[in-house]
């Protein structure tokens, strides 16, 4: 089926090159920091953890997401899930891709990774960190391709797919799960010292990866003869909405937690994302266009009539996406490191290198993403016709 990558109209091609060309950027401002170091990014020895870490941490959940469409398909026998499935799946390949990327560009030198593997740490989150994440990404290769490969031979898949699809779904769960333990297993940073952390993972990841979902569906639907169907993304703006619902709830939770019992430790992060803090607020604006943007997804979503409306379904699902990616891919990770274990104040801001970098990494996802939907919606196609 790989051929069929290699096939496409000018658009297809035009697309690949401009995320190529970004793909080059990201690469050249990566090279600079293997010469000169971390040195080139915004983080400090206050702030040891920026924007790379941040970016994996929201795609991890991203990534997670898919078990929304594989579990009601799969497991509930969900007809109407049957041809977003598979964009589910290949969804999660290119988000885990994504994710090892920033960890490796997180590390300075590369070969730093080389060290989990030779000296094994089962005590360590960030081993299991690794376990879980590889094997998730292993688990959506194999089981997409072989169901795709079927679908085109008009066969049912493998049968020894199906145990894998059923361990696929907690593991699903266990990589956004182990990323939370990652936070709230550090006593020191009071921010992140919450028992609601992996739930709050977790609900983020199930509104901003099927709302995701939804916008490369709709998509889809515009530059191919693909159409994922009416119904799924109704049933799945539906999902959408509860877990929207819930991550904003959850939100609230810490400023009850933190003002109420009054607690400093909690209570100085939240004014630094929110007000700031000693002087200090370069999150500020963002963090409110987050709590805007995610009023007006409420709003969007809750009404079933704006819901099931194409135009303001798209609003409302980018609304989910970049309020999510504001609060957990940009806030959550910085304010943890602040203030400091001396109660002192140390901002971070990214550099020009490290958004470069960044932006690499979303273009080389993008692209692995683009050629596995390109192989995909090639043989929905032709098993269509």
């Amino acid at each position: 089926m790989l051929e069929r990558a290699f096939t496409g109209s000018q658009k297809y091609y035009k697309l690949l090159g401009g995320l190529l060309i970004i793909m080059g950027l990201g690469f050249a401002a990566y090279l600079l920091q293997w010469n000169k170091g971390l040195t080139i990014t915004g983080m400090s020895r206050d702030v040891s953890w920026g924007f790379y870490i941040a970016q994996f941490t929201f795609l991890v959940g991203v990534a997670a997401s898919a078990v929304m469409v594989v579990l009601p398909y799969y497991l509930h026998d969900v007809k109407v899930f049957g041809k977003i499935t598979i964009l589910g799946e290949f969804l999660a390949v290119a988000c885990v891709t994504m994710c090892l990327l920033f960890i490796i560009v997180d590390l300075g030198k590369p070969m730093r990774m080389l060290n989990v593997l030779f000296y094994p740490t089962p005590n360590s989150v960030l081993f299991w960190d690794m376990v879980v994440l590889n094997g998730y990404l292993f688990l959506n290769i194999l089981i997409g391709w072989n169901v795709l490969e079927a679908e085109r031979k008009g066969v049912h898949y493998p049968s020894w797919v199906k145990p894998l699809i059923y361990l696929s779904i907690p593991w699903a769960v266990s990589i956004h799960t182990v990323t939370a333990f990652l936070y709230a297993g550090l006593p020191a940073r009071h921010y992140w010292l919450t028992a609601i952390m992996a739930a709050r993972f977790l609900a983020s990841a199930f509104c901003s990866g099927p709302a995701l979902l939804i916008l490369l569906a709709f998509f889809l639907k515009k530059y191919t003869k693909f159409d994922a169907g009416k119904e799924a993304i109704d049933k799945l703006s539906q999902i959408v909405t509860y877990a929207m619902i819930i991550s904003v709830f959850f939100v609230g939770l810490e400023f009850f937690t933190a003002f109420y019992s009054s607690i400093p430790s909690h209570m100085h992060s939240l004014l630094y994302l929110f007000v700031g803090l000693e002087g200090h607020g370069k999150l500020v604006p963002f963090m409110w266009l987050f709590a805007i943007l995610a009023v007006v997804a409420l709003v969007l979503l809750i009404n079933p009539k704006t819901r099931k409306d194409e135009y303001t379904l798209k609003i409302a699902c980018a609304a989910v996406f970049f309020s999510m990616w504001l609060e957990k891919g940009l806030g959550l990770v910085v304010a943890g490191f602040i203030p400091n274990p001396f109660d002192q104040v140390r901002e971070y801001v990214p550099t020009v290198p490290e958004l470069m970098i960044a932006l690499g990494v979303w273009a080389t996802g993008f692209f692995i993403l683009t050629i596995l939907y390109k192989i995909a919606v090639t043989v929905k196609e032709e098993v269509a016709s």
